[in-house]
């Protein structure tokens, strides 16, 4: 999808400009952030919803931005007090190609470099969009 725009002719949503701006400094130079979502990893989803309701255990979770664009999925390591909305390093980058979806329910389950993590409602169209772009959409 060259004009990012679906078969109804939906336009994809706009990544989010604070999280766009906060991934930049991490990223080559000529890169252009097409999606960026938030994430965390945990064990399993109990352990995850434990660090949710109580916060007990929100240090041992990993919080990450990850940001889209037309090479490459960028992997941010963030700040635990941000849930994981200020990037603070680069932990690793993904071929473009790589399947990030399908998602669903209020906390998706994505493989991101090789470990689960749980990714809130509100950022699953863009796991949709980058998905679509490569035409890896289901």
């Amino acid at each position: 999808m060259i004009d990012g725009s679906d078969e109804s002719g939906q336009r994809d949503p706009e990544p989010r400009p604070d999280l766009v701006r906060r991934s930049a400094p991490f990223l080559p130079a000529d890169s252009e952030i097409r999606q960026v979502f938030i994430c965390q990893s945990a064990p399993n989803f109990f352990y995850f919803v434990v660090t949710y309701l109580t916060g007990l255990t929100m240090f041992v979770n990993k919080y990450r931005c990850v940001a889209v664009t037309q090479d490459a999925i960028y992997v941010l390591d963030s700040g635990k007090l941000s849930g994981g909305a200020s990037p603070r390093r680069l932990a690793g980058t993904m071929p473009r190609q790589t399947r990030l979806g399908p998602v669903s329910g209020r906390w998706g389950q994505v493989s991101i470099l090789g470990a689960r993590h749980w990714v809130h409602k509100r950022f699953q169209d863009q796991i949709a969009a980058a998905d679509r772009e490569t035409g890896l959409a289901r």
